[in-house]
């Protein structure tokens, strides 16, 4: 059994078949996603699982160099936005964080390895990781 604190089979599968820049999204329940990328639903009802709860998982098991989030979510969602610096520079430490528009956002997520959906309900609680190296 693995040993690992990341159980879900789908997302290990995916951080696993990840090289240097691929990337992954983590997204609230109302974050549309498209068609031809992996959806990963984890959503059970409103706020579980949370997205801060998801990503700390993952971020434990994947070696992250920069992510891209909405830039609206500093003013819509300030508490939240201040809570996910603080979890992305324990997890991370430095990395680069690149701040776009929510509507250039979605168009990034076209780009994911897949998109995993919680059941958050924050307005912009959305984040694209991009893999880094371990070596």
């Amino acid at each position: 059994m693995k040993k690992g604190r990341l159980l879900n089979s789908e997302i290990n599968s995916v951080i696993s078949r990840m090289g240097h820049t691929d990337h992954i999204t983590v997204g609230d329940a109302g974050l549309p996603i498209p068609n031809e990328v992996k959806r990963i639903d984890l959503a059970v009802e409103k706020g579980v699982p949370t997205f801060l709860g998801t990503l700390e998982v993952i971020l434990d098991e994947l070696k992250v160099e920069e992510v891209v989030i909405a830039k609206e979510m500093k003013d819509i969602s300030g508490e939240f936005h201040t809570q996910l610096l603080k979890l992305l520079e324990k997890k991370c430490g430095e990395i680069n964080i690149i701040e776009v528009s929510h509507e250039e956002f979605k168009g990034i997520t076209k780009e994911s390895k897949a998109v995993v959906r919680t059941g958050e309900c924050t307005p912009y609680a959305n984040i694209i990781l991009k893999s880094g190296v371990t070596f």
